[in-house]
């Protein structure tokens, strides 16, 4: 290749960034911000974008809102379970001396909260200890 072309080729390339740097690029800006600053032209037309965005954000924050107050709906409800207050108020309402006299004294001892929470029904079961072990088959011979 002839050196005198490569010259020529990156004069040009060079005409043409200086151009762009100092005259193209300065007549560019000053076309965009007559197109933007006319009639709002950039609000109109980002208005479906701005609509979209503000849709999406009121959808999240109702779904938000619903999974909080679902979320705190139950922590109120399981708190009114633990009150220690509950077992005497329901042994009152039954007549049920001895047993408000058990929840009195659990509710001075600080175990209120507990008492009400143990259900033989639902309490761990110990495990089964065979008097004999079971050997599989095979060992020792047999």
């Amino acid at each position: 290749m002839n050196p005198d072309l490569i010259i020529l080729f990156v004069g040009e390339i060079f005409i043409i960034l200086g151009l762009y740097r100092f005259v193209f690029r300065q007549m560019i800006v000053t076309h965009w911000e007559e197109k933007i600053a006319e009639d709002n032209w950039l609000t109109i037309n980002l208005e479906p974008v701005i609509d979209e965005i503000e849709e999406r954000m009121h959808l999240k924050l109702m779904d938000f809102q619903h999974s909080f107050f679902g979320s705190v709906g139950k922590m109120t409800a399981k708190a009114k379970e633990l009150d220690p207050m509950n077992g005497i108020r329901k042994a009152a309402k039954n007549g049920d001396w001895t047993s408000m006299l058990v929840e009195y004294a659990a509710n001075k001892a600080g175990i209120g909260g507990v008492l009400g929470q143990i259900n033989p029904e639902t309490s761990p079961k110990e495990p089964k200890i065979n008097a004999k072990p079971t050997l599989p088959k095979g060992i020792l011979g047999k």
